[in-house]
């Protein structure tokens, strides 16, 4: 029997108190919804409710289509932002893409901000950067473009002038950059997807690509950000936290990090109280069932319960039992305050 077969059965008996639906109505902040007709918001709307998930905030917003033409992406995010409006009004908030075609010709800085201004027009109300930008975007030569490269800073500035906020990937965990032995963590999530093992410098360190993020962050105070997956430092919350007083401008997402907190949640509760007005939740990749953790591990205080994914926490769960406010503040105050437009008659004060 291999690694991958191991999955004891616990004889440990302690009270269980599974969470189905959050405690008080929440945004998530991190979604991604493609190709959106009318069947598939009726349905994400019954689950939301099941859930009580008041808000999703959809950051998708150009799709796939962010690869094709100016004219085509935007067409669909209109068409996107109108069906979500049409069937289920204020349930869903719409972030925009960038394009990168054409990066590093004349044209291409002042069409990205024309592009990005119509976008919000149109009811964008924010934007997400995907983490390619840093591993696989590359220029019109074929060099890599940089997070912190100077064409971008119009984009940056122009978020903070349109008062949206910036949901930024920045790289891949650390220990997909480090040797595949036993050593490493995420050995079973980088043989089950080999692709996602990285090497030293594919297509440039860990260390540099969070560089050229956090150098983003100094260089736009003014500007509102979003560091997706708590910018990979959810296992070293010292380092989280320093993070966050060195940046007043930026926040945390909790998209797909929740099981460092369950392992630490003596210290996770304790950053969270500290940390409260800069968190919020997210979870990424949308499965209704995988919601019942996020609620379980900031809700109770249940302890050695499972994961829903063995290759990315092979060990157990403990709830953070964490204060009604700071719930609040993590599931929807926080949200009501960075992202424009959202329907604040959604939530309970």
């Amino acid at each position: 029997m291999g690694f991958e077969e191991y999955e004891p059965v616990s004889t440990l008996v302690v009270p269980e108190n599974p969470v189905k639906s959050a405690k008080f109505p929440f945004v998530d902040i991190h979604s991604h919804q493609w190709n959106v007709t009318q069947a598939l918001v009726h349905r994400l709307v019954a689950e939301m409710d099941e859930l009580n998930m008041a808000t999703m905030v959809n950051l998708s917003g150009k799709g796939f289509a962010r690869s094709r033409s100016e004219i085509d992406a935007q067409a669909y995010l209109n068409s996107m932002i109108r069906r979500f409006n049409g069937v289920a009004p204020g349930r869903f908030i719409v972030f925009t893409n960038l394009g990168f075609d054409g990066f590093g010709s004349e044209d291409w800085v002042e069409k990205a901000v024309a592009e990005l201004e119509t976008d919000v027009k149109n009811g964008a109300n924010g934007l997400k950067i995907y983490k390619s930008l840093g591993l696989s975007i590359n220029d019109i030569h074929g060099n890599r473009v940089p997070i912190d490269h100077p064409d971008l800073d119009p984009i940056w500035a122009k978020c903070g002038e349109l008062g949206i906020p910036v949901l930024i990937h920045a790289a891949d965990p650390a220990p997909f950059w480090q040797p595949m032995d036993a050593r490493n963590e995420r050995w079973l999530e980088l043989k089950i997807n080999p692709n996602r093992k990285r090497g030293p410098d594919n297509p440039a360190p860990f260390e540099q690509i969070i560089a050229e993020q956090h150098h983003v962050f100094r260089k736009h105070p003014k500007t509102t950000f979003i560091n997706a997956h708590m910018g990979w430092m959810a296992n070293d919350l010292g380092k989280a936290g320093r993070h966050l007083e060195e940046y007043p401008n930026v926040n945390f997402g909790i998209g797909a990090v929740i099981a460092e907190f369950g392992r630490q949640p003596r210290m996770a509760r304790e950053f969270f109280i500290r940390y409260q007005d800069r968190i919020l939740f997210g979870k990424d990749a949308y499965n209704k069932e995988e919601f019942y953790t996020y609620f379980r591990v900031l809700e109770t205080a249940d302890e050695y319960f499972p994961y829903y994914k063995k290759y990315h926490a092979f060990w157990r769960m403990y709830g953070l039992d964490l204060p009604d406010e700071v719930l609040k503040k993590v599931y929807y105050k926080n949200a009501l305050r960075i992202i424009p437009n959202m329907d604040a008659s959604l939530f309970p004060d």
